[in-house]
């Protein structure tokens, strides 16, 4: 079948990709920037990728006609904390125009599970893209309902192992006593796998979860016995939604925008209905404690594929990121650093590898420090990692950096900051032909703010970037 994957570059988009071109489908990705898409060579050679933004005026002339079915993969959650359901609707309206002229007979929706009565703004925005796809589209709609995925590099998952690394002793809201049904992200993809093709599937609307329904309390408390972590959990009553969101926003590495959504979902109990589709595929999910061993075995093979944090970028790149990939000179301040190293190799290494758990080789505590002033100001902090040790793929995040370029037979990567600064600042490093290994950092000031803040650095930029790059060099 030929498929179309829209959000293609996102957590669940990236890990259908090997499972469908594994079944030997076709797959069509629409990204907002291809560049963003992070695969490899090989693979993304096998993918035919357009560039549609569902929030632009539509163009249904970029989508081929040949089309068979589609994944509807679209979230603006982490978007805004205000509009993000006017987004969802737009880009929903916009999808149907997309695919009108296509062959496109299913559209298989992950959405947020069904829930009788009051329901948080984000389930309202989620049905509502239901509801939209059904009466505009001219196709069969397949809705697969979960609660919260648990995968390594999920947002529930990320959430709650930082909680749980983070701080033996909690004390915590009341909602951590909502009841709610998690399912692990490898039968998530079981499903919506099985779901595809399947005419008996067509115009139905099915829950899929695990087999067990916990409060958010007993998976923190489940996650610390398989962890082997000592973990005391205190109720408070005192805690508002907003207190909640900041408590989230400041321990993990979630945003703000989308902590207060994250809150007001999880005050809703998710409780499956029936096991229809689970019976109907023969699938039989893993447990709670079963999806979080599969997600470190995945961590410590580092075979990480894709995580919610590299789906959250700056408003700035929602178009496209290779306009930052020149970077300025006019009306811009630098720092250089340059220094032999006798093993370019090594140095290259350790280049690719900076950042996250690794950390920044030097003065590791003031960078510590930069990202909770980050997170102070309302920016992404330094908790946000990185998804692979190793590798690195243009687009991808990288603690309070994005990565504009990552070239290794140029030996060069660049960096654009995602935290909150008064102006727009570059990190680069590169190896020339004399095995020098250069840094530049380059800032362009935005008022008499971004001066001020310019020069207040150039202290700290001395000692740290020199023995940032010194020890990239020569460790």
């Amino acid at each position: 079948m030929k498929i179309l994957l829209t959000g293609a570059n996102g957590y669940i988009g990236m890990r259908l990709i090997p499972s469908l071109l594994e079944e030997g489908h076709d797959i069509v990705c629409a990204v907002r920037s291809a560049d963003r898409l992070s695969v490899d060579k090989e693979t993304k050679d096998k993918l035919d990728i357009v560039e549609i933004d569902f929030l632009d005026e539509p163009n249904p002339e970029l989508l081929p006609k040949e089309i068979d079915a589609a994944y509807y993969l679209i979230h603006s959650m982490s978007a805004s904390t205000k509009d993000f359901d006017d987004k969802e609707a737009q880009a929903a309206h916009n999808f149907t125009i997309y695919v009108k002229k296509t062959n496109i007979e299913q559209v298989i929706f992950l959405t947020g599970m069904n829930k009788e009565g009051e329901m948080s703004k984000h389930l309202e925005s989620r049905h509502n893209v239901a509801k939209i796809l059904r009466k505009e589209g001219d196709f069969q709609l397949t809705c697969l309902q979960a609660a919260i995925i648990v995968g390594s590099g999920s947002s529930s998952f990320e959430i709650i192992r930082d909680l749980c690394e983070k701080l033996p002793i909690m004390i915590t809201p009341q909602w951590v006593n909502t009841k709610t049904q998690p399912i692990g992200i490898r039968d998530v993809l079981k499903f919506l796998i099985g779901v595809l093709g399947r005419s008996e599937c067509f115009g139905n609307d099915y829950n899929i979860s695990g087999p067990e329904v916990l409060t958010y309390k007993t998976m923190m408390s489940q996650y610390a016995k398989v962890r082997k972590l000592n973990l005391t959990i205190i109720n408070v009553p005192v805690m508002s939604p907003k207190l909640s969101s900041y408590w989230l926003y400041f321990v993990t590495s979630t945003s703000y925008k989308l902590a207060v959504n994250l809150v007001d979902s999880m005050t809703v109990e998710l409780i499956s209905k029936d096991n229809t589709l689970q019976e109907m595929l023969g699938i039989q999910p893993l447990t709670y404690e079963e999806a979080i061993q599969a997600a470190f075995d995945k961590i410590e093979q580092n075979n990480v594929i894709s995580s919610w944090k590299d789906s959250r970028v700056s408003g700035r790149f929602r178009a496209d990121i290779n306009k930052y990939i020149q970077v300025p000179t006019h009306g811009c301040r630098k720092d250089i650093k340059v220094f032999k190293t006798d093993d370019p190799q090594r140095a290259l290494q350790n280049i690719w590898s900076i950042g996250g758990e690794k950390g920044w080789y030097y003065a590791d505590f003031l960078w510590r420090i930069r990202g909770f002033v980050d997170k102070l100001f309302g920016g992404v902090g330094l908790r946000r990692g990185r998804t692979h040790e190793t590798k690195i793929y243009k687009g991808d995040s990288l603690d309070f950096w994005r990565v504009l370029l990552a070239d290794k037979k140029e030996r060069r990567l660049l960096l654009f900051a995602e935290m909150k600064l008064p102006g727009e600042a570059w990190l680069e490093f590169y190896i020339d032909d004399k095995s020098q290994v250069h840094q530049i950092a380059t800032f362009r000031p935005r008022g008499l703010w971004g001066r001020i803040y310019w020069y207040s650095m150039l202290p700290f930029h001395f000692f740290i970037f020199k023995g940032m790059t010194k020890r990239i060099a020569h460790s």
